[in-house]
């Protein structure tokens, strides 16, 4: 009777035992995936600062950090 009691308590810890490694992989790979979709950075053609594409403004086929840089800027 004993022997199986400890052969059932050695199957309980095992089943344990590997059910927290298969979380602990769930875990890393989803710590390891990245948390936010990669977007082009562009150059503001005035003062040099670089911004993700969708805040930009796109004017004459140049990038602006902020309307004002926009107005401010004069093609040579």
């Amino acid at each position: 009777m004993i022997k199986i009691l400890l052969l059932a308590v050695g199957v309980w810890l095992i089943f344990t035992l590997l059910k927290k490694y298969g979380r602990s992989l769930e875990k890393d790979e989803e710590a390891a995936a990245p948390s936010q979709i990669e977007e082009d950075m562009v150059r503001c053609e005035q003062c040099g600062v670089h911004l993700p594409r969708s805040e930009a403004i796109l004017s004459g086929g140049d990038f602006f950090c902020c309307d004002e840089h926009r107005r401010l800027h004069r093609p040579e």
